[in-house]
């Protein structure tokens, strides 16, 4: 037991020492790549169609994205500027991928300003998973199989695990040539459900949701038991307090963070499938059902699918509320129109308040100023529901017929027509 220890201690120490000898060599008072690619917004466009290319891929289908060594500096440059100030230079060659990086420390320091580090990324076979084949932190070369084990650790050992497996296991082929890197990849709703779960529970560990969730605590403590608890009055008073918190700058990241405070009340005791969120701190012990239309399972879809495209965007939330009602068709409640109107209508109001920065702050103020549910919700209560898997089949075919279509559609232009989501 003791030897178990020590060498448990030894490695421990020695993956501490190296990560310190990484940051010392790889912090510099210059940047190796220059800060400060501004994106025009043709480039803006065009990262985020890249980015969502893989959203396009239906569940259970095998998918391939292609991208050139323009699209993968303009992708990487624009999602990593998102989160701090830095400058990326992707080059393929020699069937590799070089990434040389450059980030901004967010406060001065006697190393230096700038973060700079460098690797390749290469395999032998398509179907072989790329694997670190260089690695330099500043001036200082690390082997790379020792490179490797640090990461790996790293990883392994943090929040990061979840967010590697994501990224890592629907993988089947990688091939990098001079011109491109060609990546197939199995898109499963698992996975996609799985996305939702994990990207949810990263706003979930801000600290600052603690603050939403005492605004829940105080409306659910003065909610009168003989009537009905509203979504609506939730929504109201959390973006109210977003409101007051926020500039435009912050206004997104304010939104989500009452988006996910809410769904953590209304989802708390939804069955593990949809979207389940870890118990969160300082959650009220009373519990009223919220509702929609007189309805608790319309708010839980509304709130679940807001909560997902807030975190994932509209694809991943769109896909997941469709493959709960055919889950539902084959042995669960039924295929139900009107819960997926809760999920369309969940998923504009996720992607409204979270968009852009100005549509955040219109969107705060629009919300905290809603009479009742009808403001964001549709009725939905004149649409057919409650169908089993051969009754949905007989009817609509499939989400891909015309006639299915065409009810989406009209489900959709109930939604477009509401004032909140012009």
């Amino acid at each position: 037991m003791k030897l178990i220890l020590r060498l448990f201690t030894y490695t421990l120490s020695t993956l501490v020492l190296l990560c310190l000898i990484v940051v010392i060599f790889g912090v510099s008072n210059e940047p190796e790549e220059a800060i400060g690619w501004t994106l025009t917004p043709d480039d803006i466009g065009r990262a985020k169609k890249i980015l969502h290319e893989g959203a396009k891929t239906k569940p259970d289908e095998v998918g391939t994205i292609e991208l050139t060594k323009d699209d993968l500096n303009l992708a990487t440059n624009y999602l990593l500027n998102r989160y701090i100030q830095s400058a990326v230079k992707i080059e393929l060659k020699n069937n590799a991928v070089r990434f040389s990086v450059t980030m901004t420390l967010p406060h001065k320091n006697i190393l230096g300003q700038y973060v700079n580090i460098s690797f390749k990324l290469g395999n032998e076979k398509p179907t072989d998973r790329p694997k670190l084949t260089k690695f330099k932190a500043g001036a200082l070369i690390l082997p790379a199989r020792l490179a490797a084990f640090i990461i790996d650790t790293v990883i392994h050992n943090t929040q990061l695990k979840n967010y590697y497996l994501l990224a890592i296991n629907p993988l089947k082929s990688v091939d990098i040539n001079e011109q491109r890197v060609i990546i197939s990849y199995y898109s499963s709703k698992e996975t996609r459900m799985r996305a939702g779960n994990i990207l949810t529970q990263n706003t979930n560990n801000s600290p600052e949701l603690n603050i939403y969730q005492q605004k829940i605590n105080e409306i659910v403590n003065q909610h009168d038991p003989a009537w009905r608890l509203s979504l609506a009055d939730l929504l109201k008073s959390t973006f109210q307090l977003a409101f007051e918190r926020s500039t435009v700058d912050t206004a997104i990241s304010e939104n989500k963070l009452a988006i996910m405070a809410v769904n953590n009340y209304v989802n708390h005791k939804e069955p593990k499938g949809f979207l389940t969120p870890p118990t969160a701190n300082n959650i009220t012990e009373k519990y009223y059902p919220a509702f929609l239309y007189k309805r608790a399972d319309l708010a839980q879809h509304f709130i679940g699918s807001a909560a997902i495209t807030a975190s994932t965007g509209r694809e991943v939330a769109k896909v997941m509320g469709e493959e709960k009602e055919l889950s539902d068709a084959n042995g669960g409640s039924g295929f139900s129109f009107i819960d997926l109107t809760a999920d369309k209508a969940g998923t504009k109001f996720g992607e409204i308040t979270t968009s852009s920065p100005e549509n955040a702050r219109k969107a705060q103020k629009a919300i905290a100023e809603i009479k009742d549910y009808s403001d964001f919700m549709p009725d939905p209560r004149d649409l057919p529901e409650h169908m089993n898997e051969a009754e949905f089949k007989d009817k609509y075919g499939s989400i891909e017929s015309p006639v299915y279509k065409e009810l989406s559609k009209e489900i959709d232009n109930r939604i477009s027509k509401m004032l909140l989501y012009q």
